[in-house]
């Protein structure tokens, strides 16, 4: 906590501060602009499925200083990781939309965390997407700057994880957590992290949308956040305990066992974009949910994996920090499990603001003396796949939120 506050009294005197530029406004790319810890670009800028304001981005980031950058270049580029699929755009105009990056630095001397998406198969202008990725690869001899490649929604024998190892700096499968965990990269270089699995057959398992051994995801995981891998018996400063939906009751002794020594944050990769309600009701049941260091379900495994190191690492000395995080986390979990199926089987596409109603459902969840109240509802996509709430944690001695 107190390395916490040391940061933020930095930032706000101007002089230590860090950059985010995300990939889009989805809520995993632009939830890291509301914790506190980050400079961001105008939330205008970013207009869901019509793309960013590339206009705003460059202004902004042309205007701001800071002693580092973690920056999406899909968003520089051509908007976001959804308008990248398609967009009609030579490749010597996006290298152009990226030179500002370098003109930024080039003026303060901050240093760049930069990733790129290689695209997944469906999209339209993967060939000129590569070519941008390829002409970066020069970029890795500048002083300063950390680059990586991380491909998106691989199905079995997808060119991406091909493509994206022949690029020539490094790469892993993901794309919404990685803005995350270069965060991690920037604030906690070398964090000692031991990662324990439920099964250690999970080791060799090919995950859904990675294409390789999920030890192999978790070592990319790791690496782009400069963790330090380490055995349990060496007192990590984290443990990332990976869940594959085996034994909801084992995972939850497992857990009870490893916080008795240890912050641990899980990334519980049962199901695709879906938590597993056996385990939670474990977490629940036992009170461990409230102790954990970080939770994440929302995504693909690498998506999973990325978050929880990534928010268990940035907040291990933040308890207020961590309960945020876990009531946004918590509330994914409702999401994939009970709203989004409940707001697909009512309503179309794009969104009524009737679907808002949703939040009604949302259950009464204690979180270490507070309650967890869901206050609103938006849907910027105006689709059911992502939601943005508006969540308060509010102390238990005042009741539960109305209605719940």
């Amino acid at each position: 906590m107190a390395r916490l506050w040391a940061l933020l009294v930095a930032w706000g005197l101007g002089l230590a501060q860090l950059l985010y530029l995300p990939l889009d406004d989805r809520p995993p790319n632009l939830a890291p602009c509301a914790w506190g810890v980050v400079l961001c670009p105008p939330r205008e800028a970013y207009r869901g499925p019509e793309g960013a304001d590339l206009e705003a981005l460059r202004a902004w980031l042309l205007a701001t200083p800071g002693r580092g950058l973690v920056a999406s270049l899909d968003a520089l580029a051509y908007g976001g990781l959804v308008q990248s699929r398609h967009l009609p755009l030579a490749p010597e105009d996006a290298l152009a939309r990226l030179a500002p990056l370098l003109a930024w630095k080039a003026r303060g001397g901050g240093a760049l965390y930069l990733f790129g998406v290689v695209p997944r198969w469906d999209a339209s202008r993967r060939e000129r997407n590569l070519r941008v990725l390829q002409a970066l690869a020069s970029w890795r001899g500048l002083r300063g700057v950390y680059l990586e490649a991380v491909w998106d929604d691989a199905l079995r024998n997808s060119p991406g994880p091909r493509e994206a190892r022949a690029l020539g700096y490094p790469a892993r499968p993901g794309a919404d957590e990685a803005g995350q965990v270069l965060l991690l990269r920037a604030f906690r270089p070398g964090l000692r992290v031991a990662v324990v699995y439920e099964d250690e057959a999970l080791r060799a398992r090919v995950t859904p949308y990675e294409g390789l051994p999920l030890e192999e995801t978790v070592a990319g995981v790791l690496a782009s956040a400069r963790a330090v891998a380490v055995p349990l018996a060496e007192g990590p400063d984290l443990v990332l305990y990976v869940y594959g939906g085996g034994d909801p009751r084992k995972a939850a002794l497992d857990l009870l066992r490893l916080m008795a020594r240890h912050p641990v944050a899980l990334a519980d990769l049962a199901r695709v974009n879906r938590g597993d309600p056996r385990l939670m009701a474990y977490l629940e049941g036992m009170g461990l949910y409230a102790r954990l260091a970080a939770y994440a379900a929302w995504g693909t495994p690498a998506n999973n994996l990325g978050s929880a190191l990534a928010q268990g690492g940035l907040f291990l000395e933040d308890r207020e920090g961590r309960l945020s995080r876990l009531a946004e986390a918590y509330f994914q979990y409702w999401w994939g499990e009970v709203g989004r199926p409940w707001v697909r089987a009512r309503f179309p596409e794009p969104l009524p603001e009737e679907a808002q109603a949703v939040a009604e459902g949302f259950p009464r969840v204690e979180l270490d003396g507070f309650w967890l109240d869901l206050r609103g509802l938006a849907f910027p996509w105006r689709r059911s796949f992502e939601a943005w709430p508006e969540l308060a944690l509010v102390p238990r001695r005042a009741g539960p939120a109305l209605g719940r």
